[in-house]
């Protein structure tokens, strides 16, 4: 009530301040100069015609004073008047009081003096002429307000939330829409139930969670998730992300957070929605400046509304984040984010799962297999699904087709896992010879290798930013642990490239860079962070001492100098290892490493059932 009355007042105060503009505007700008007389001298200045075009009304006289017509009513007045007189001289019009006068339209005839009626204004119209220039400035002064408040969050509104209403229903999603998620699906069950029936639960004495976090990789469906829950209860959502708190301003970002709190409770029951919290909810205490910390305040105001707010109102706040590693302990602990669902990448049965949502609206045709297609998508989350079910609908369309095709989906797994296919890019023949040597020695290692994925297809296509060709091995079943056999085999699938060009060429090329950096990085963690080196032990080394909190990169190691050069050692030895055994290999088949390269070379490509019958 309060942040009305103040709202009235300054309202009423710029009222006030246009009217008064309007006042002196009408008083100096558009008031025309006029020479005041009595009637008495109009009447000689008539009789003498030295004023012509007059305006007659039923109470004044308006016209022209004609040259002379200053210095013959200075003759007409007293010396004291002289001064007011003198100032006349350069006014050529005039404004005197009608009296009753019977005679004044004859002498005006008489005189040849041009004149015309004015009608008179009521008092209505008086008032019109006053209030249509203040509506006008009124109706200005009001587009200016909306503009600088506008819904960007203008500078009359910087301290506004800048959250997303959707209303009952405008959400348009149910939990039948989100797939591959169901454990999440099942916990947010409790909260639907709260939201449509509050009193099952506390007629118990029991109290829903006041926070719930969702924490899962990025495209796993989040979001999605909590429109669901939304839609689900058939409550308004308020939806807004973690960065949309944080202003150049000081205090801006704990108005926004008192403001998005103020509109949910008006709103009960509701859901508050942040994304991306780890934005607004960053661990206090990591900045390395000094000084006030916006961010920080913002956090603290948030912090202070969950302790305050009663969930008994009917409004549940829910965040989504990616990295909660990160995230504040004191958003954390119960009482206020007090629930975490974890919303994990999809094993091959949600994938399944998923596709079935996305294909809903697109035609398919009828060799598309969904349960082929989820197993060709280890890793994958909605997001990557929804896009690979998109890029497939646009193949089709290109190519004229009547449905989307198996065709047309392994064609866009294989642009998303290998990149865009670049068949105007010009190679010469000495270069296709060591790519095709090169990927045939990854087919080859591979397919002989017992705890290597099986091989898919192997091409020297040229794709994406640098690759000019690859081998796409899918795993037969999803795994979400690695034994070190299978970690140093993947390994040495990945040095077979290099390897097969030095024993076809006896030299290497630059085409095996990105395979030693990701071997490179399986061996450190192997050594580093799996406790895999029999030199080491059972040790993890894989963390620092931070300089600043939260701050990657910027602190020491936990362990000395000495250890470093056994770690690189230990690295440098599976390394060669690895490479070693890859050589053994490929010797052991340079016959079929020359066939395959060669029919490699002619075809460009190869699947995965023809490259088993020529290892045969």
């Amino acid at each position: 009530m309060e942040v009305r009355k103040k709202k009235i007042r300054f309202s009423i105060l710029y009222f006030f301040m246009i009217a008064l503009l309007i006042i002196l505007v009408d008083r100096y700008l558009l008031t025309r100069e006029l020479a005041t007389i009595s009637y008495s001298e109009f009447k000689v200045l008539l009789k003498e015609g030295l004023v012509n075009n007059l305006v007659v009304s039923s109470s004044t006289i308006e016209g022209n004073l004609l040259s002379g017509a200053p210095d013959r009513i200075l003759g007409l007045r007293n010396e004291k008047d002289a001064v007011k007189i003198k100032q006349l001289k350069g006014v050529k019009e005039f404004l005197t009081v009608r009296i009753q006068d019977p005679d004044l339209v004859k002498e005006m005839t008489e005189k040849g003096i041009r004149y015309t009626a004015k009608p008179d204004t009521t008092w209505v119209g008086n008032l019109l002429l006053w209030l249509i220039p203040v509506l006008i400035l009124l109706g200005f002064w009001g587009y200016l307000l909306r503009r600088m408040s506008g819904q960007g969050g203008g500078l009359m509104a910087v301290g506004k939330s800048k959250a997303k209403v959707y209303v009952e229903g405008e959400t348009k999603v149910a939990l039948s829409d989100v797939a591959g998620v169901d454990e999440a699906k099942t916990e947010l069950q409790e909260v639907i139930e709260f939201l449509r029936n509050p009193q099952k639960f506390q007629t118990l004495g029991g109290n829903i969670p006041k926070g719930i976090l969702l924490v899962g990789p990025p495209g796993t469906g989040k979001t999605l998730l909590a429109r669901a829950v939304a839609g689900e209860a058939k409550v308004p959502f308020l939806s807004l992300s973690g960065s949309a708190f944080v202003e150049m301003f000081v205090g801006v970002g704990a108005a926004r957070v008192r403001d998005l709190f103020s509109q949910a409770e008006t709103r009960a029951p509701c859901i508050i929605f942040i994304d991306e919290i780890d934005a607004l909810g960053k661990a206090r205490g990591i900045s390395p400046i000094s000084g006030v910390d916006e961010r920080e305040q913002t956090l603290t105001q948030l912090l202070s509304e969950m302790d305050g707010f009663d969930t008994k109102k009917g409004v549940i706040i829910m965040a989504a984040t990616n990295r909660p590693e990160i995230l504040d302990p004191a958003l954390l602990r119960p009482g206020r984010f007090d629930r975490h669902i974890l919303v994990d990448r999809p094993d091959a049965k949600g994938r399944e799962e998923i596709l079935r949502v996305h294909v809903k609206k697109v035609k398919l045709a009828p060799d598309v297999d969904l349960k082929v297609l989820a197993s060709m998508t280890p890793g994958m989350v909605g997001a990557d699904i929804a896009n690979i079910v998109n890029e497939a609908a646009l193949l089709a369309a290109r190519k004229d087709k009547s449905a989307v095709g198996m065709e047309d989906f392994e064609e866009a797994i294989e642009r998303a896992v290998a990149g865009l296919e670049k068949k105007s890019r010009v190679i010469t023949q000495k270069e296709r010879e060591i790519v095709s040597c090169h990927e045939s020695g990854h087919a080859i290692v591979a397919s002989v290798l017992p705890h290597a994925d099986p091989v898919r297809r192997v091409s020297i296509i040229p794709r994406g930013i640098a690759a000019l060709g690859y081998t796409i091995q899918l795993p037969t079943e999803d795994r979400y642990l690695l034994t070190k056999s299978e970690i140093l085999d993947r390994i040495t699938v990945m040095l077979s490239g290099r390897a097969a060009e030095e024993i076809i060429f006896g030299e290497i090329s630059t085409g095996a860079r990105n395979d030693l950096e990701k071997a490179t990085e399986m061996a450190l963690s192997m050594v580093k962070a799996y406790g895999m080196s029999e030199k080491l032990g059972p040790l993890s080394f894989d963390r620092e001492r931070p300089l600043f909190l939260g701050v990657p990169g910027t602190g020491s190691k936990d362990y000395s100098e000495e250890t470093a050069r056994a770690i690189d050692e230990e690295v440098r030895t599976i390394i060669k290892q690895a490479y070693d055994n890859a050589l053994s290999i490929l010797r052991g088949r340079i016959d079929k490493l020359k066939t395959i390269a060669s029919v490699l070379l002619e075809k460009e490509v190869i699947e995965g059932e023809e490259l088993k019958k020529l290892l045969v």
